[in-house]
């Protein structure tokens, strides 16, 4: 649905303001209601000003110059309204006159800065991320309409007070799709990605300021919630004749023995599973988030789940190795399994790759090296947050130890 668009042109004197019976002329630039003047330094005596025709009065040398002058002016405007159009530029009257004067690199807007970061990032950013970034730039407009009662915002007016306002209003703003406020890690985010795009205003010397200087993110640490391998048992021997919770525990087990993510599975093809280094069959891809290879050992149960469904009519039609189910609906039946599990935990899709992280791989003594690349991780310490919750090694550790000494 387009929306329309009204632009107009006026020229004006400021009468009350005239010295010695002159004044300066001005052109009043409007846009969707929203007004910018414009002084264009050529002072008229206010008894010969037109203010019906907007032009000067007689048919003189000067009074041809003039209204020369104002035909000429009002074309530059109009070309630099039309110029800044197809630029595809969130067009206003200060942005057009800021144009019109050669001013206008301090006067790029929010959404002229969501429109280029989009743009540039669309090959660059999984879709995924893509869509958490158009998440946080949806919060930064509701509090920028809240706060300053505008659609938009020049870039050149943020500053720390907004950075805080805006964290302000995060942390009291409920979503429709949560039950409650958002958690201070989302928060954080939120303001990161916001950091992310002034920052790249900057450096593309779109604003001069740095609204972030003083501000300091404040993450707080948080366990990773896995299964123990009893909950992880439970749920693979639950038995069940409904075919749709069949599906969904056979695509979180597959999961949780790969360590592999939700979006990743939803691409895995016949063609992802080859011989390995070993002789035995491998899973090898690329990461949908960041295009980082991962290479995985095919376990006994991962490959019992692939070939369940190998001939199954739902990967049959689809082409993919598994049958494809949206995140939503997984995590909705996943807490069905959970209470037929009398497992108390928040159960959602992440956490099987947060199991498989924890109780198989490096509960059973696989070097952290080796789960890193596992889980397709650039760098080692984001697999070592898992470290802090396997309790049972630590305690099995320390036992060996023990013994070692008491020796």
């Amino acid at each position: 649905m387009k929306t329309s668009v009204t632009f107009s042109i006026l020229f004006w004197i400021y009468t009350s303001r005239a010295v010695n019976n002159e004044s300066n002329i001005y052109a009043r630039i409007t846009i969707n209601g929203k007004k910018a003047n414009v002084s264009l330094n050529q002072k008229i005596n206010i008894d010969r000003w037109n203010s019906k025709y907007q032009r000067m009065k007689g048919h003189g040398t000067t009074a041809r110059q003039i209204n020369l002058f104002l035909d000429d002016t009002k074309t530059s405007l109009i070309q630099t309204y039309r110029e800044l159009k197809t630029q595809h530029r969130v067009v206003t009257a200060q942005l057009v006159k800021a144009r019109f004067l050669g001013e206008d690199k301090a006067c790029h807007s929010m959404r002229d800065l969501f429109k280029y970061h989009n743009d540039l990032m669309e090959n660059k950013l999984s879709e995924k991320t893509l869509c958490h970034y158009r998440t946080s730039q949806k919060y930064i407009l509701e509090y920028v309409k809240k706060a300053f009662k505008s659609t938009d915002i020049y870039l050149q007016d943020l500053n720390y007070a907004f950075v805080l306002g805006f964290e302000s209003f995060l942390r009291a703003y409920k979503p429709k799709h949560y039950q409650g406020k958002i958690g201070n890690n989302a928060v954080m985010k939120h303001i990161q990605r916001l950091k992310k795009m002034t920052r790249m205003a900057h450096d593309i010397e779109w604003i001069e300021s740095r609204p972030f200087q003083r501000y300091q993110m404040k993450l707080e640490k948080t366990d990773r919630d896995y299964l123990t391998d009893k909950e992880l048992l439970a749920i693979e021997n639950l038995k069940t004749t409904i075919e749709r919770l069949q599906t969904v525990r056979a695509l979180f087990v597959f999961s949780c023995y790969t360590g592999i993510s939700y979006a990743d599975i939803m691409e895995l093809t016949s063609d992802h599973i080859v011989k390995g280094i070993d002789g035995n069959k491998w899973i090898m891809s690329k990461r949908n988030k960041s295009g980082v290879p991962y290479k995985i050992p095919l376990l006994q149960k991962a490959e019992m789940i692939i070939n369940k469904y190998k001939n199954h009519p739902r990967t049959l039609y689809s082409g993919k190795l598994l049958p494809n189910l949206s995140n939503q609906k997984l995590n909705s039946y996943l807490k069905e399994i959970a209470d037929l599990c009398k497992i108390k935990k928040n159960i959602t899709f992440h956490m099987a790759r947060h199991t498989f992280a924890t109780t198989v791989t490096l509960s059973n003594g696989v070097p952290m090296e080796t789960v890193s690349k596992l889980l397709g991780h650039t760098k080692l310490a984001t697999t070592q947050i898992y470290a802090r919750v396997i309790e049972r090694k630590v305690s099995e550790d320390m036992e060996v130890l023990k013994m070692k000494l008491e020796r």
